[in-house]
This record gives C-alpha cells, sequence and structure tokens, in this order.
C-alpha cells in the first residue's frame, strides 16, 4: 500500500513538474517577440488575402448575375468583327476587292460610330456579331463602376474606424481590437462565400473595413511597442508587411483558379476556416485582456497637425492609389481589350505581389541605411513609370514588367513609410503608437478608397488610358516632398526653437519698453 501511496505521489508530482514546464513554455511564447511578429503577420496575410481574392471574382460574378444568358470568360481572344455590309448612304463606284482596303474601311466605320452624330445610323449597318460586341463593351464600363464602388467601400469603412480604433489602443491595449478584428473577418468571409446579390456582397466588403482597421492598427502598434530600436523596428515591419504582400500575391490566383474550377463559395471558406486557425492563435498566445499605456499619449489632433508625418502619410496614400485603381479596372479591361478569361484576370496581378514581398522585405533594413525618404521617392517615381507602361499592353504577357515594377516600387515606399511613422513619433512625440498607425492606414485606406471609387468615372469619361496617366503625373509631383523627412527636427529641437522664440519676442519687448523710457 505504501509502495502504491508513494507512486501515486510521484506521477502527481510528475504532472505538476510538466505543468509547470508547459506554462513557462507558454509563457515564454506570450513574450516572444517573434511571435507576435508571426501572429501580426498571419493576421495582416489573411486580411490582404481576402482583399485580393475577389478581385478576379466579383467582376464576373456580378456581369454573369446581370447577363445570364451570355458567356464570356472562356475566351481567350476576341475574334475580329465581320467586314459590315455596303451602306446604302454613301455609294459607291466599284466594290473593294483588296483586304487591305476592306480593313481600313471597317477601322473607318468603327473610329466613326464612337464619334459621329450618325453612330446610330451607322451601328445598324453592322452585322449582329458586331453589335454584340460593342454593347458588350458599354456594359462592362458600366460594370466598372459598380465594382470600383464595391471594393471602394471596404476602405471608407476603414477610413472611418481608424480614427476609433487608434485612441481606443491607448485605453484597453492592442489584444482585445486584434482579436476583434478576427471575429469581423470571419463573418465577412462568410458572408462573401454564401452572398448571392449585390447588396449582400457590399455589406461583406463594408463590413471587412472595421476589421481590417482593428488588424492593422493594432497590429503594427503592438510591433512598434515591442521593437523600440528604431532598426529592428524597420525589419520586423517589413517581415509583417512581407505577409501583408503574401496576401496579395497569393489571393488573385487563389480565388480565380477556385472560382473557374470549383465554385464561388469554395475560396471564401478556405479563408474562413484559415481566419479561424488564427483566432484560436490569438486567443491562446496573446490573451486578449485590458492593458492601459503608462504614458500619456499624444493626441490625434498633435499627430495630424505634424507635417512630417503627413508628407509620410501622403507618400503611403500616392503609391497605393494606382494598384487601387488597377483592381477593378484591369481585369475588366483586359476582358474587353484581350478576352482575357478567369485565371488570366487573376494571375495578371501576380507579378506585383511576388515583387511587393521582395520589395518590402529588401527595404525593411535597406530603407534605414540608403535613408528612407530616399527610398520613398524613387519608388514614387518608379510607381509612375510603371503605370504610364500598362496601357500599352497588347497581351497578358506584356503586363509582367510594369505590374513587376509597380509591386516592388510600391513594396519600397510601403516598407520605408510605416517604420518611419513610429520613428517620428519617437522623436517629436510620446512613444504610443496606436494613433499614429490610425494615421498611417487612414493613409493606405485613402489610396484604395479613391482609386476604385474614381476608376469607373475615369474609365467612362476620359478612358483607362488617361486615367493611369493622371495618377502617374500625381506621383511624379508628390515624390520630391519626402525629402523633407530627411532630417526632421527631434522634439528637443522643436521645444529649442519655441523658446528661442518665445526669447526673442521677450528681448524685442525688452528693447522697446528701454527704447521708451
Amino acid at each position: 500500500m505504501n509502495c502504491c501511496r508513494a507512486g501515486d505521489r510521484m506521477t502527481v508530482v510528475q504532472d505538476c513538474v510538466g505543468g509547470t514546464r508547459l506554462n513557462g513554455l507558454l509563457q515564454r511564447c506570450r513574450e516572444s517577440r517573434k511571435l507576435v511578429l508571426v501572429i501580426v503577420a498571419i493576421a495582416l496575410l489573411l486580411d490582404n488575402m481576402l482583399l485580393t481574392t475577389v478581385v478576379p471574382i466579383i467582376p464576373e460574378f456580378l456581369y454573369d448575375i446581370r447577363h445570364p444568358n451570355e458567356s464570356h470568360g472562356a475566351v481567350d481572344s476576341p475574334e475580329p468583327p465581320p467586314p459590315p455590309p455596303p451602306t446604302t448612304a454613301a455609294p459607291t463606284t466599284a466594290a473593294p476587292t483588296d483586304s487591305t482596303e476592306d480593313q481600313a474601311r471597317l477601322e473607318f466605320l468603327t473610329d466613326h460610330t464612337t464619334v459621329s452624330p450618325e453612330a446610330d445610323n451607322v451601328t445598324t449597318t453592322l452585322s449582329p456579331e458586331e453589335q454584340r460586341r460593342r454593347q458588350r463593351h458599354k456594359d462592362l464600363i458600366e460594370e466598372t463602376v459598380a465594382v470600383g464602388m464595391m471594393f471602394a467601400s471596404k476602405a471608407f469603412v476603414q477610413l472611418l474606424a481608424n480614427p476609433i480604433v487608434g485612441p481606443l489602443t491607448h485605453k484597453i491595449g492592442y489584444s482585445i481590437p486584434m482579436f476583434t478584428g478576427f471575429i469581423i473577418m470571419f463573418i465577412s468571409t462568410l458572408i462573401f462565400a454564401f452572398g448571392r446579390s449585390y447588396g449582400v456582397l457590399f455589406l461583406a466588403r463594408a463590413l471587412q473595413g472595421i476589421g481590417s482597421s482593428c488588424s492593422s492598427v493594432s497590429g503594427m502598434g503592438m510591433l512598434a511597442e515591442r521593437y523600440p530600436d528604431d532598426k529592428e523596428r524597420g525589419n520586423a515591419m517589413g517581415i509583417a508587411l512581407g505577409g501583408l504582400a503574401l496576401g496579395v500575391l497569393i489571393g488573385p490566383p487563389f480565388g480565380g483558379v477556385m472560382y473557374e474550377f470549383v465554385g464561388k463559395s469554395a475560396p471564401f471558406l478556405v479563408l474562413s476556416a484559415l481566419a479561424l486557425g488564427d483566432g484560436l492563435l490569438q486567443l491562446l498566445m496573446l490573451q486578449p485582456g485590458v492593458v492601459r499605456q503608462d504614458s500619456d499619449p499624444p493626441s490625434l489632433k498633435a499627430l495630424v497637425m505634424d507635417p512630417y508625418i503627413i508628407v509620410a502619410a501622403g507618400a503611403i496614400t500616392f503609391a497605393n492609389m494606382g494598384i487601387a485603381m488597377l483592381e477593378p479596372s484591369l481585369p475588366i479591361w483586359m476582358m474587353d481589350t484581350m478576352g482575357a478569361g478567369r485565371w488570366k484576370q487573376g494571375v495578371t496581378f501576380l507579378p506585383a505581389s511576388v515583387s511587393y514581398l521582395v520589395g518590402t522585405n529588401l527595404f525593411g533594413p535597406l530603407g534605414h541605411r540608403m535613408g528612407r525618404w530616399l527610398a520613398s521617392m524613387l519608388g514614387l517615381i518608379i510607381i509612375g513609370i510603371c503605370l504610364m507602361c500598362i496601357p500599352l499592353a497588347r497581351n497578358i504577357n506584356h503586363l509582367i514588367v510594369p505590374n513587376a515594377g509597380l509591386g516592388f516600387a510600391i513594396g519600397m515606399v510601403d516598407s520605408s513609410m510605416m517604420p518611419e511613422l513610429g520613428y517620428l513619433v519617437d522623436i517629436r512625440h510620446t512613444a504610443v503608437y496606436g494613433s499614429v498607425y490610425a494615421i498611417g492606414d487612414v493613409a493606405f485606406c485613402l489610396g484604395f478608397a479613391i482609386g476604385p471609387a474614381l476608376s469607373g468615372s475615369l474609365v467612362k469619361s476620359i478612358g483607362f488610358e488617361w486615367m493611369l496617366f493622371g495618377i502617374a503625373i500625381l506621383n511624379f509631383m508628390y515624390a520630391p516632398l519626402t525629402y523633407l523627412l530627411k532630417s526632421p527636427p527631434t522634439k528637443e529641437e522643436k521645444r529649442s526653437l519655441i523658446l528661442g522664440e518665445k526669447s526673442s519676442v521677450r528681448y524685442v519687448t525688452y528693447q522697446n519698453e528701454e527704447d521708451e523710457e
């Protein structure tokens, strides 16, 4: 009996020791900065994977809903229209026999039917196939407006949520908003999976904006707090943005291929399962709870009034506005000009995503070494050049180089300006980061709100080519402003400057009083 009791006590002791070791391991994991970095990177990956999975799905899904009897995704290239029959309005002395003359006459009629006041009379002479092709072109242009508004809704809602989430993290910490972002994203993904109307899908996209605000602001603030050294912070944020880039990389081809071969609901159900796993990891490791800040945070107004923070945020906005304009308009432009199918619309963003992944990981440490202002300036210039090259493409292969350059340059700007925002708060304000990364996320959302919202109207009014030329010019004009970030004044320098101005005012007042005496 005593032996049995001794054995039982030994088992209890071993269990206690094992439990203690497990608790110690969990505690070390919870205190690990690298694990926090992994959790933030996964959250950004899934959020942006959902963001871009819809890019090749929604335009064609909505088109199929509104035109159920038309099939357009299977063709790889548009068939040339047959020559129109001779018109009675302009008789000719002899019918042309040369095929070159037939083609020239067809091109003349095609050009003039879009600008001539007698366009309706000429169109009636075209073949039914040509009339259907032109009607489809008109429908696709109209579709760009609706898709652009849906894509922009997420950014607009995120824009409104950021000023609330940022100061909220000062009061309750970063873990609760982070976990809330997971819950909202999970619900949004399920709505995308089962939604079958424009209104329901619009709601899912807008709801994602709230979840993205919670995840992005809390994640970046958490990294800035865990990595106080400026160089380490830049490396960590480069890796986290690499998770964002990986989501952007996987999303479009994943969505296009799954939609083509499995169905619309499949990619969103897979994403919801992955999001559930990320939520369980957050619940186990972060243990969401209220954590109050020790120091007084800078006010949102003080940060917004800081010109250096605004310049850094503006660089993020203009860098991302171009790719945001392409998301709703490029797939439809490819359908219209190249007859591209679903999978081609999905993989067209693949070069941009791969190069963005490379750019963010490369310029996290390199931006600190060469100067983040210079990396951002070069990135904005490269973005403008690539945007001007995209409309010159005549098939999907021509889009590879400009899309790759565009993604790499956006990675240069994002991986340089995101840690720069934390650095500016360190040297000019108080080292509490929720509000400044709310501003950074607002800047990111402005690009993805203005871009899709305007793209449809701009394509309809001035055309796809001039829309991209316009945003390219804006990037060229903004690039020199990043020079202001080369050596921003610190808090002490700012205070000394203010005190110096006050002293000079007192001295002048004292001198004037002496002169009067």
